[in-house]
């Protein structure tokens, strides 16, 4: 993703979290940008910054669609960076559930349809979650 921010995109955080994430980033010299409802409708690496990427005319003109749930989408970060910032989220215990990564392909996505996909995923793993731990338990 060409000249993308190099930082995370941040969505619906508490005031709390926002400080924290806000003070893990300086530290780690990356941008962070709070995403408004209102920009929810725009194409992921428009809000990232992206070259030749512009917002469909659609985007603006369709009904604003929303979501409540927190998700961070981290831009533009050698693997160096996304460990540092990853391993950061750890040692604060700082918790996000929904993350992604930016890509070719989700960088043409609104924010709505990544979250959309986010929590399909997660919920999915979480359900294959308790079948997988009681597969490992020594315990039967």
């Amino acid at each position: 993703m060409g000249d993308a921010m190099k930082g995370v995109l941040l969505y619906n955080l508490s005031k709390e979290k926002l400080t924290k994430l806000r003070f893990l980033l300086f530290k780690l010299g990356l941008e962070g940008r709070v995403v408004s409802p209102e920009e929810f409708n725009l194409p992921v690496g428009v809000l990232a910054g992206a070259e030749g990427l512009s917002p469909a005319p659609e985007a603006t003109e369709a009904p604003q669609e929303s979501f409540s749930g927190e998700m961070l989408v981290i831009c533009g970060l050698s693997s160096a960076q996304f460990s540092g910032f990853l391993n950061a989220l750890r040692a604060n215990r700082c918790t996000v559930a929904l993350k992604a990564v930016l890509t070719e392909t989700n960088a043409r996505w609104s924010s709505v349809e990544l979250h959309r996909e986010l929590q399909r995923e997660h919920e999915a793993l979480q359900k294959a979650r308790p079948a997988d731990a009681a597969k490992k338990s020594a315990h039967k």
